[in-house]
């Protein structure tokens, strides 16, 4: 199944990597294969990365790093539905160490390239990353995360109404008046259900 994106924010996509879209939960990070598998899918790393990552680690070492991808992943969910709905306040950045720990493991440095838009000859300093472990397929997660804190009001990040839904999302709408993680899953369901409803009042009227 792909990858469900639908949250207008990595972090939150992130987030919603293990769901209930129509009865069962999907976990689309049950082991190492399927992170690789999703980390293609979400473009949070490169395609030749994840090749040489593959080649490079045990199934064993792969799954671990899922583990911890899960375990950082359920620990940041409490952290978001905690939060949600209002701003962040200051008092909240303790909670965040364990983020700041793995972010000082990241391995990046700079690169001029050549800048391709515009026609215009022109370089830009662009940030790269050393894929040199299985570990460092969490590094942009962790970005992810970190930007969601950063760069998102968590007064709009909020979970969808559907009555069985786990999905989170930032609501970007104009007027954040966003109720659903999409109108063609939770939103088409709650038309329907309105629907029927307001024909069985009829029909009992």
């Amino acid at each position: 199944m792909p990858a469900i994106l639908v949250a207008d924010a990595p972090g939150l996509d992130f987030l919603n990597s293990v769901a209930t879209p129509v009865d069962e939960a999907v976990d689309w990070i049950g082991d190492g294969e399927d992170l690789l598998a999703w980390l293609d899918q979400t473009g949070f790393v490169p395609r030749a990365a994840l090749e040489e990552i593959r080649t490079r680690s045990t199934p064993a070492e792969l799954d671990d790093v899922a583990a911890r991808a899960r375990e950082l992943r359920e620990w940041f969910r409490g952290f978001v539905r905690k939060r949600k709905g209002r701003p962040l306040a200051a008092k909240d950045l303790r909670e965040l160490e364990p983020l700041n720990q793995l972010l000082e493991l990241d391995q990046r440095h700079g690169e001029i390239v050549p800048n391709t838009s515009g026609g215009v000859a022109s370089f830009e300093l662009r940030a790269k990353r050393r894929w040199q472990s299985a570990e460092s397929l969490l590094m942009p997660i962790v970005e992810a995360l970190a930007k969601l804190v950063c760069e998102e009001d968590f007064t709009y990040v909020k979970a969808c109404e559907g009555p069985k839904c786990t999905l989170l999302f930032a609501d970007h709408t104009h007027g954040h008046a966003r109720r659903w993680c999409s109108m063609a899953i939770c939103g088409n369901r709650a038309k329907v259900a309105a629907h029927r409803k307001r024909l069985k009042e009829q029909e009992n009227g």
